[in-house]
C-alpha cells in the first residue's frame, strides 16, 4: 500500500528541567533517534537532529525563541542528518571531515538500516528511501574532552566517550546530574561493529560512565534510564549480550515485535 504524506513530522515530548525529547514520528522505532532540546537563558541545545527530511526549526514552535546550538554526539545518518539546517554546529573534531563530506559510507547509511521498512509515512510526496542522504554540515565549533557548553544559565561538560564511533562524545550538566549519551549507551542493543567502531574502546568508555555521578541519562535511541539502569545495561553489554550482530536478522526481529505489540 502506498505511503500517504505525512501531516506532522515531528513528535514533542516534555520530560522536565527544561528537557523536551523530540522524534520523528514517522521512522520506525527501532531506528528513529532522540533529537534532545534543551532550554537555556542565552540559548538552547538541540542534541542530536535526526534524519532531517523535514525542518526542525520550522516545524517545532518552541524552537522559535532564542539562538540554537545543535550538537552532534557522532556522525552517523540518524543523528546527524538534519544538522545542516543550523548555523551553529557543534561535534568533536575527529568527525569534523566526515560531516563536512558525508556520504552513505562514511555516515553508515548504506549498512541496511535504511529501507522502505524504515517509513511509516513520506516527508514529502515522491520521496523514496533510496533518495536519502546526509547533506554537507561543516562544523563551526569543534568540541573535545572537557569543553564546556554555556548555555547562559547551565553548562554542559563534554566527555570523549569513543568506540561506537571515534567521535562519539556525551554531555554532563554537573548540577542536576543529567547526561545525555548519545549512541555511547542506551537501552537497546548496542552497535560495536560498524567500520570505524571499536568494541575495546567503547567498554573503556563505559567504565568511565559507570563512575559519573548520573540520575537520569537521555540515551540516543529508546527511553530515558536512571544510574542503576546504565549500569545494568553496561555489565550486559560486557557479559556478551545488547549486541545487534546481524542487522537484517535484527531489524526482522524488531519489527515482529512491532507487529505482535500492535
Amino acid at each position: 500500500m502506498a505511503l500517504r504524506v505525512a501531516k506532522d513530522w515531528y513528535g514533542v515530548e516534555t520530560l522536565g528541567e527544561g528537557v523536551s525529547r523530540i522524534h520523528e514520528i514517522h521512522v520506525a522505532d527501532w531506528l528513529r533517534c532522540n533529537i534532545w532540546h534543551v532550554q537555556g537563558r542565552d540559548r538552547d541545545l538541540i542534541i542530536d537532529t535526526g534524519m532531517g527530511l523535514r525542518p526542525l526549526v520550522e516545524e517545532v514552535a518552541r524552537l522559535g525563541d532564542r539562538p540554537i546550538t545543535a550538537i552532534m554526539t557522532h556522525s552517523h545518518f540518524d543523528h546527524s542528518a538534519g544538522l545542516h539546517q543550523f548555523h551553529d554546529r557543534c561535534g568533536h573534531h575527529t568527525e569534523a571531515e566526515i560531516i563536512a563530506h558525508p556520504d552513505a559510507a562514511n555516515t553508515v547509511a548504506d549498512t541496511g538500516y535504511v529501507r522502505a521498512e524504515t517509513f511509516t509515512a513520506l516527508p514529502w510526496e515522491g520521496f523514496s528511501h533510496d533518495q536519502f542522504e546526509v547533506k554537507p554540515a561543516p562544523l563551526t565549533r569543534l568540541l573535545d574532552e572537557g569543553d564546556v557548553v554555556d548555555l547562559g544559565d547551565r553548562a554542559f561538560k563534554v566527555f570523549h566517550l569513543p568506540g561506537h564511533s571515534p567521535g562519539s562524545i556525551a554531555l554532563y550538566e554537573a548540577a542536576t546530574g543529567l547526561l545525555f549519551s548519545g549512541d555511547v549507551v542506551y537501552d537497546g542493543a548496542l552497535i560495536d561493529d560498524l567500520y570505524h567502531s571499536e568494541a575495546e574502546v567503547l567498554k573503556e568508555s563505559h567504565a568511565r560512565l559507570r563512575e559519573l555521578p548520573v540520575t537520569r541519562v537521555h540515551a540516543g535511541h529508546f527511553e530515558s534510564f536512571g544510574q542503576d539502569r546504565m549500569i545494568e545495561i553496561i555489565d550486559e553489554y560486557l557479559a556478551g549480550g545488547r549486541r545487534v550482530g546481524d542487522p537484517d536478522a535484527w531489524i526482522a526481529g524488531e519489527m515482529n515485535k512491532e507487529t505482535k505489540d500492535g
